[in-house]
C-alpha cells in the first residue's frame, strides 16, 4: 500500500539520522523523519504515532534552536 511507502521513507530517514555525524544533523534528519511519521500515523489512523512524533518534532526543533544559539554565542 501507499501508506507503507510513506512509513518506509520515514524509517530510512530515521535510520540515516543515526548514521550522521554531529548532533545538529542527527536532529535535523530525525525531525524530518518524525514529520513523515506524523503523516504516516494520520494515514493509518494511529493517534499514538501522531502524538509521539509531534512531541519528538517539537523537542528536536527546540534542541536545534538551542544548538544554533550556542554556536552563534561561541562565534562572537
Amino acid at each position: 500500500m501507499i501508506y507503507d511507502i510513506v512509513g518506509y521513507i520515514a524509517l530510512i530517514i530515521n535510520l540515516y539520522s543515526m548514521y550522521t555525524k554531529g548532533e545538529f544533523k542527527l536532529r535535523m534528519f530525525s525531525l524530518i523523519a518524525n514529520s513523515i511519521y506524523i503523516i504516516y500515523g494520520a494515514l493509518i489512523g494511529a493517534l499514538p504515532i501522531v502524538i509521539g512524533c509531534s512531541i519528538a518534532v517539537f523537542l528536536h526543533a527546540k534542541r536545534m534552536r538551542n544548538l544554533k544559539l550556542e554556536s552563534n554565542a561561541n562565534h562572537q
